[in-house]
């Protein structure tokens, strides 16, 4: 998950809010019948979300960063998913 609390300028409640974050936009990607959060990965720094994986289609590429987005406290989505 996105603990980094042993970095500099970064404090321990900021990595604690991180981790509720990524645990938020992974409960928001199961929720969404079209994606497969099997093959998803979620990490966030500072608010700002990265997803990693593989997809089916470019729509869901879109559609999870479009998910991701609508989670309190993202500030960005980095979306680095790729096509199967």
């Amino acid at each position: 998950m996105g603990c980094t609390s042993g970095l500099p300028g970064f404090s321990r409640i900021e990595a604690v809010q991180d981790d509720v974050i990524t645990a938020e936009v992974h409960s928001a990607l199961r929720r969404d019948p079209e994606l497969k959060v099997s093959d998803l990965d979620v990490n966030t720094y500072q608010g700002i979300v990265r997803l990693r994986g593989f997809v089916s289609s470019a729509d869901s590429v879109a559609a999870a960063a479009s998910v991701a987005r609508t989670v309190n406290g993202v500030k960005s989505v980095r979306n680095d998913l790729r096509l199967k």
